[in-house]
Order: structure tokens, then C-alpha cells, then sequence
């Protein structure tokens, strides 16, 4: 039976536009895909909700984030994280991103620390010049030997956290020459003698006669916070005696320095290098962040080591 040719004519438009249909479902599904790659991607937690307050669509950091769907546009913490909560309408939908701004607050408070630390690190520095040279004149006078070496000790301590403080502040620029790595040994022998421990704590250096191009001070400063923390940590310990090791060793592309210690072990490993949070009895936490600092304006690296408790750092050869 022949159909009219209306009806041939309905049938192929009929025909067409389920095809259509199935290419614009087609569509609309690579488009969804698309929208939820996109959604993934990005650095927010973003939730979309419908009128009657259900998620139609959420990115996996969302997902962990439920309660910040109960709060208003803010800044909120949760879970010691920061964020900062936003909200926008389209149509009849609700878009609800949330920006994680922890960094961002931490920032700023070290900003702000840092600023307090160097204004007082400035105020301390010249009463205790005075001292010092005070104390000069009066270990000429006196026979109170033992009194005045405890005195210069502390002296020692306080000059430390204000020249780590500034420098910290100030941030680090370094100024690298050639010299030996045996000059680095000599001048912490020297150093660890103002440094007050109660228990026989026995140094083990390794530091042969090797040039290295690097900032000399500000290296030294790094290896003599790295064994005052070897000391407090021994000092915390049960144990009468303690042991220090500074071992240098080199490789085809770095200059390589070891600091072990027989001290208790870390606490929290987390911290280790973050400004001013520390888990010891003495410091103020800046001695460890400003190593890294300084030693990562060598192009290096200072990591927690697999072999013993202790550091290793590693300074590249070809420092210009």
C-alpha cells in the first residue's frame, strides 16, 4: 500500500528530527561532561543548587566540604583550613564557591609577626651592645670568671634570635665567594664554646680541606642553628651524654652536609620549618625556617634524613 505523499513527506521530517533529537542529546551530554570536567578543574569547592535547595552538580573538593553549604558569604575556618565563601544567582540556580585562603591568612600573619619581631629585635640590639662592651671592661676588673662567661652565653643567645630575626625580616640575599669548607669547622668549634649545655655532649666534625663557592656566613649560620638544635634536643634528653656529627661529603652536582644528633626525636615533623611555631623549650622558631630560606637562595634544599635523626643539605657546585 502506497502512503499519500503528505504522509511520506511527515514521515521523513518525523524521521529527521528524531535524529536531531539524538544528535542534540548527544550534545548535551558531551556539554555536560564538558561542564563537569570544567567544574572539577577548577581551584574552588563549587556547589550549583536548584530552587528548592538541591545540589545538582558539586566537585570533588565539595563533596568533603557539606557544612560550608549551612553558612553565608564569609570567611569561615573549618578543620584549621581557611575559606572564603561566595555566593551567585543564575536564573532560578545558586552558584556557591568556596576559596581556600589559608596560605593566604598565613601570610599575612607572618607579614605582621615579622614586622613586630624586627621592630623589637631593633630595640633590644643596642642595650645589649652595651652590655657586652660593659662586660669587657668588668671581666678586666674582676676575677669572677664563670659569672661573666654564663653572662656572655646569654648575651650570645640574645645576639642570635636578633640577628635571626632581622634577617628573617629583612629577607635573605646572598653574596657567595670561595673558601674552604675546613674555615666552616673552625669557626663552629669557636662558636659552640658560647653556647650553654649542662651534659658532655661530644662534635664529630668531618669537614675537610674542599673549596666551595657559597655565602660564608650565611652558611655558617645555617650549620650553627642545625647543631644548637642538635644540643637542645640532647639537652631535653634522659640520657647524661649526647653526640653531634657534621659530616660533609660531595657528588657530582652538590656540596652535601649531614647534621646528626643522639636528641630526642622530632615532634612534629609538619612544623619543622614553619615560622615561629616551634615544640622546644628554648627559640623563638625562626632558626629552622631561616635555614631553608637560606639555603634555598643557594638553589638547595635542606630535608629531614633517611639514615639517622638529623638534616641534610645540599648546595649545588656551580653557584655563580
Amino acid at each position: 500500500m502506497k502512503l499519500p505523499q503528505n504522509s511520506e513527506e511527515l514521515l521523513s521530517n518525523l524521521e529527521y528530527l528524531i535524529n536531531q533529537t539524538y544528535e542534540v542529546e548527544k550534545e548535551f551530554k558531551e556539554l555536560k561532561n564538558i561542564l563537569n570536567s570544567v567544574i572539577e578543574f577548577l581551584p574552588q569547592a563549587i556547589w550549583v543548587i536548584d530552587k528548592e535547595n538541591n545540589i545538582i552538580a558539586q566537585n570533588s573538593k565539595a563533596k568533603n566540604l557539606p557544612e560550608i553549604l549551612k553558612t553565608q558569604e564569609s570567611e569561615i575556618e573549618l578543620n584549621n583550613q581557611f575559606y572564603l565563601v561566595q555566593k551567585s544567582k543564575l536564573a532560578d540556580k545558586i552558584i556557591i564557591s568556596a576559596t581556600n585562603i589559608t596560605e593566604q591568612k598565613r601570610n599575612q600573619r607572618l607579614i605582621s609577626m615579622g614586622q613586630m619581631a624586627a621592630h623589637l629585635a631593633h630595640e633590644i640590639r643596642n642595650p645589649i651592645g652595651s652590655v657586652s662592651i660593659l662586660l669587657s671592661v668588668l671581666s678586666k676588673k674582676c676575677n669572677a670568671n664563670n659569672i661573666i662567661m654564663e653572662i656572655k652565653q646569654s648575651i650570645f643567645r640574645v645576639e642570635r634570635i636578633i640577628k635571626t630575626t632581622l634577617l628573617f625580616s629583612k629577607g635573605v640575599i646572598i653574596k657567595p665567594k670561595n673558601f674552604y669548607i675546613s674555615e666552616l669547622e673552625k669557626e663552629l668549634k669557636s662558636i659552640i664554646k658560647y653556647y650553654s649545655y649542662s651534659k658532655d655532649i661530644k662534635f664529630i666534625f668531618f669537614m675537610p680541606d674542599i673549596e666551595i663557592k657559597a655565602d660564608f656566613d650565611l652558611i655558617l649560620l645555617v650549620l650553627q642553628n642545625l647543631i644548637f638544635n642538635a644540643i637542645d634536643a640532647i639537652e631535653e634528653n634522659s640520657e647524661d651524654e649526647g653526640l653531634v656529627e657534621i659530616i660533609y661529603e660531595k657528588n657530582e652536582k652538590n656540596h652535601l652536609f649531614h647534621i646528626y644528633d643522639s636528641g630526642i626525636p622530632f615532634e612534629n615533623k609538619n612544623i619543622l620549618f614553619d615560622a615561629f611555631k616551634t615544640t622546644k623549650t628554648k627559640g623563638n622558631g625562626l632558626g629552622l625556617a631561616l635555614s631553608l630560606q637560606i639555603i634555598k637562595a643557594h638553589n638547595g634544599d635542606i630535608t629531614l634524613s633517611n639514615n639517622k635523626k638529623g638534616f641534610d643539605i645540599q648546595i649545588p657546585c656551580n653557584i655563580k
